[in-house]
């Protein structure tokens, strides 16, 4: 009799631990076309934004002189069900000259856009450097005009790409993606995840590499950061399910992070999974995947965690 407790105290923990595994509900939005919708961010408690080709009156894609099709950013208000709805483009000067854009993220109080684009003719600086190189802008709202004025962020060197910027939840922290070489902050990989503080006057401090608890010698990029203080991420190093996946690393009290994990499945496929972003509520979420089933390229989806 006593032989057997051993065992079915094991039995009875397992038993436990197998009813506590998470499980998520995920779904395909409606606002996914044949078009690429990705670049999923917080604005307030129940606005996103994301980014997706602007289209003209006869739903066609505009397209720059070279051909390429115009990324911009569009803003929708979620729903109880998780859908985006009421969605229009957000307005941006056209005098200011940008060009395309594939990721932002607003300040607070909105009165301020960052975004992730290229430099245009007008806005190169000198020096060798590939054009191609992102980097990230910032520009003030003015009443019937939108964002206007942008300005490289100071820290942003044209021999580098800087992009998917995000804020933590008080603002005082800007996180990005990078592929800084040289010096104690440089990038492990192809492309890492790095911090900045956010100061005062528009000011910022010194860029930092998150660390290899969280970085590794491949890509990590679409950095978000949740209330509960825990950042999200994709990454295509090896041990994944395929293509990119999604991890998250908790941070501590201190600043730092714990390792990363790696999601599961369904959050996770065997295709591109390529950014997450979670509610306040802490229960329900937005992810961007190219997995098979969907509607185009790259489509939005919303989970909700059933526990």
């Amino acid at each position: 009799m006593y032989r057997k407790l051993p065992i079915l105290v094991l039995f009875l923990l397992c038993a436990q631990s197998f009813s506590q595994v998470t499980k998520y509900h995920v779904k395909n939005l409606k606002l996914n076309t044949k078009y690429p919708h990705f670049g999923v961010n917080l604005c307030g408690d129940n606005k996103v934004l994301f980014t997706s080709y602007q289209l003209n009156k006869k739903g066609k894609v505009k397209k720059m002189f070279d051909g390429q099709g115009i990324l911009t950013i569009y803003k929708g208000s979620v729903d109880s069900d998780g859908n985006i709805k009421n969605i229009e483009e957000v307005t941006i000067d056209p005098k200011a000259n940008i060009e395309s854009i594939t990721s932002a993220t607003l300040s607070l109080d909105e009165q301020q856009l960052y975004i992730t684009t290229t430099y245009t003719n007008k806005s190169k600086p000198k020096g060798n450097f590939n054009k191609v190189n992102f980097h990230i802008e910032v520009g003030e709202y003015k009443a019937g005009i939108g964002y206007t004025n942008f300005k490289v962020l100071p820290f942003c060197n044209p021999k580098y790409s800087y992009a998917h910027p995000v804020f933590s939840l008080d603002g005082k922290t800007l996180y990005f993606t990078a592929n800084v070489k040289g010096g104690r902050e440089t990038t492990k990989g192809a492309s890492d995840i790095f911090k900045v503080d956010v100061l005062q006057n528009n000011t910022f401090g010194k860029i930092k590499n998150l660390g290899a608890r969280v970085n590794s010698y491949s890509k990590e990029m679409f950095p978000t950061i949740s209330k509960e203080n825990v950042l999200y991420f994709a990454s295509n190093k090896s041990n994944g399910y395929g293509g990119f996946d999604l991890y998250k690393s908790k941070m501590n009290a201190d600043g730092t992070f714990n390792k990363a994990e790696k999601l599961p499945k369904p959050i996770n496929s065997s295709q591109d999974d390529l950014s997450l972003v979670m509610l306040p509520n802490g229960n329900s979420g937005f992810m961007v995947s190219k997995r098979k089933g969907g509607k185009g390229d790259d489509d939005i989806y919303y989970f909700t965690i059933i526990k």
